[in-house]
């Protein structure tokens, strides 16, 4: 593989990069142009609306049962403090080059093609598999409030999760439904966006303000539990530091706070889609880092907040591992707030599904412009200007994996996938200001390289606290996707036909 220096100063072989110059050029095209559509405020909305989900109806009764008591919501300020590090990093990066693609195109502009190539791939496995696990949960839900009333699907059409369940129509039916809005067009995206996050951050504004009430002090008594050894886990399933350097984390005490970190930090995963919708904003350059920071410190205060109010309505050793919002309520005498909590997840959901298989098609699209993916999918629609081509192929793929398809094993294969994207970019943005300098950059990451090393650092940690059987999984994909840039990405580059330093 060469890595030759053209007489331009730009790479040859697998590791060239696309200047950032050409990528803007290339939104210009006229079959192959976005609709800008989109203001911070959608923007945000956006980010606010792929954050909120099940993370903070589920993941703070777990954490603050098994791993940090009521310092649960110190770990929400760890977690949001290392999502933050990477949010100034795509901040910077999406103003810079506001094209479609999020890290894949960051990539391709610093590190290099077959790095690019690398992270798309990832990118692509990423929001397949968190739109088919959300939409699975999303189905969970809806039958828990259709059960409330009498109505019953089919044990057959409940999802092979259930006991003699084979296909999930309702996780199929809500993808199909969310392709056909993406494909109409981003515009009305937002708007449906807009209505779902307003109903489902007032139904947490009402856990907050009505579980104020039910508030007791001694529940915080210890604030920060005794320290306990966790159980050691066993073979792949132990978490990879584990595996390597026999590092046990513990729960509780001060270490458990970060071990909690590790595991509500993916109640925030989801800013970095804001990112792939840069090629579609009317402003990028001011509005792209006021959506991807903006909704990641109102996420943050919320989760904050919740988290101190379930803790102090009931004693962390007793909440409910599955649904500890609503079953706060429920403990309290107030069945009423448990069942709008659990409309409220419902609801929400919809929104992290659409918005995560909106991150997909706009990084498949990338991918296809540059002609490392079949150009067939890099047309826009003639009339709402949306790239409707993989947006409905990885609809109905998805949809179709989501039904006939148990995937909960998998779910942490989303996980690593962020981290990584979140790697990659910390790394470009140190290497783009060095190799180019002149660029206009109208949000700059503060405090570089620091502050992109402190996120390489971070990130790399919460990985290694993922399971050895997680990375394997992850290799493998990514040795799928090394073998299909070789037989069809690299011989079809337009970068690579191009030439050395050539534009095209």
């Amino acid at each position: 593989m060469s890595t030759d220096t053209d007489p331009s100063g730009g790479r040859q072989g697998v590791f060239r990069t696309k200047p950032v110059e050409q990528s803007i050029q290339d939104t210009e095209e006229p079959e192959h142009a976005l609709k800008k559509s989109l203001s911070a405020v959608d923007l945000t909305v956006f980010g606010v609306g792929v954050i909120i989900g099940t993370g903070i109806f589920v993941l703070t009764g777990t954490v603050a049962k098994n791993n940090a008591g009521p310092a649960t919501a110190l770990a929400f300020v760890a977690s949001g403090i290392v999502c933050a590090l990477a949010a100034l990093c795509y901040a910077e990066f999406a103003s810079t080059v506001p094209v479609a693609g999020s890290a894949y195109t960051f990539a391709y502009a610093s590190l290099g093609e077959l790095p690019a190539w690398i992270i798309g791939w990832d990118l692509v496995l990423e929001f397949a598999l968190g739109t088919a696990v959300v939409a699975v949960g999303w189905s969970g839900y809806v039958r828990s409030l259709m059960d409330n009333v009498g109505w019953n699907l089919p044990a057959g059409l409940q999802g092979p999760d259930v006991e003699g369940g084979t296909f999930d129509l309702l996780a199929f039916v809500l993808i199909l439904l969310l392709t056909a809005i993406l494909v109409v067009g981003m515009k009305l995206s937002a708007r449906i966006t807009a209505v779902v996050v307003a109903i489902k951050v007032g139904v947490v504004l009402i856990v907050i303000v009505a579980g104020l009430f039910f508030v007791k002090a001694a529940n915080y008594d210890p604030f920060i539990p005794p320290a306990q050894g966790q159980e050691a886990g066993s073979g792949w399933d132990a978490p990879l530091v584990q595996l390597l350097f026999g590092y046990e984390p513990t729960n509780f005490g001060v270490m458990g706070i970060f071990t909690a970190a590790s595991i509500v930090f993916f109640a925030f995963i989801g800013f970095d889609v804001v990112a792939t919708a840069a090629e579609e904003t009317k402003l990028p350059q001011r509005d792209m880092p006021r959506g991807i920071l903006g909704s990641l410190l109102i996420c943050t205060v919320l989760y904050v907040a919740v988290s101190l109010v379930v803790t102090g309505m009931q004693h962390y050793s007793e909440l409910s591992i599955s649904a500890p919002l609503a079953d706060a309520f429920k403990a309290t005498g107030h069945p009423f707030f448990a069942g709008v909590i659990s409309f409220g997840a419902a609801v929400g959901l919809t929104t992290v599904c659409m918005i995560l298989l909106l991150g997909q098609t706009r990084v498949f699209f990338a991918m296809s412009r540059d002609g490392l993916l079949p150009r067939f999918f890099s047309k826009t629609h003639p009339r709402f200007r949306t790239p409707y081509r993989p947006t409905i192929l990885l609809g109905v793929i998805i949809a179709i994996v989501a039904g006939f398809t148990s995937i909960n094993e998998l779910a942490t294969l989303v996980n690593i996938g962020t981290l990584f994207a979140f790697v990659v970019v910390a790394l470009g943005v140190i290497i783009l200001r060095r190799t180019r300098p002149d660029l206009h950059r109208a949000f700059r990451t503060p405090l570089v390289p620091l502050v992109p090393i402190l996120s390489v650092a971070a990130s790399v940690w919460l990985m290694l606290n993922l399971p050895g059987e997680t990375w394997f999984r992850f290799a493998v994909w990514m040795a799928l996707g090394i073998v299909v840039y070789a037989l069809y990405g690299r011989r079809h580059s337009r970068l690579g036909k191009a030439g050395p330093g050539a534009r095209y």
